[in-house]
């Protein structure tokens, strides 16, 4: 392991130890600014799908690539780049079904 990788898996340890008592609050002790929580959904959706269309955009380019350099395997190519797609909209699914679970 390098000495940059054990500086950072440190630091992530830190934020967490630093950041648990924050898990432990009650209902009442939370944060009064309910609004936001309707805005940073928007956020999270807005980049949940920006990063989406990025990957399928790149799955898709390779997928091409692949099938034009190799004829023979388009349909194993087809096949690994439909259950990707699925898997990569997933993220946009989940992202969903978690704002309408904690706004609605």
């Amino acid at each position: 392991m390098s000495k940059k990788m054990v500086w950072k898996l440190l630091f992530l340890v830190a934020l967490l130890t630093i950041a648990t008592p924050l898990f432990g609050q009650t209902h009442d002790q939370q944060f009064a600014g309910g609004h936001w929580v309707a805005i940073s959904a928007g956020f999270s959706m807005a980049i949940a799908s920006g990063l989406c269309g990025l990957a399928q955009a790149k799955a898709v380019a390779a997928c091409a690539e692949g099938m034009a350099r190799n004829p023979a395997a388009s349909n194993a190519i087809r096949f690994a780049l439909i259950l990707g797609l699925a898997l990569i909209e997933s993220l946009a699914l989940y992202t969903l079904v978690i704002i309408i679970a904690k706004v609605g």
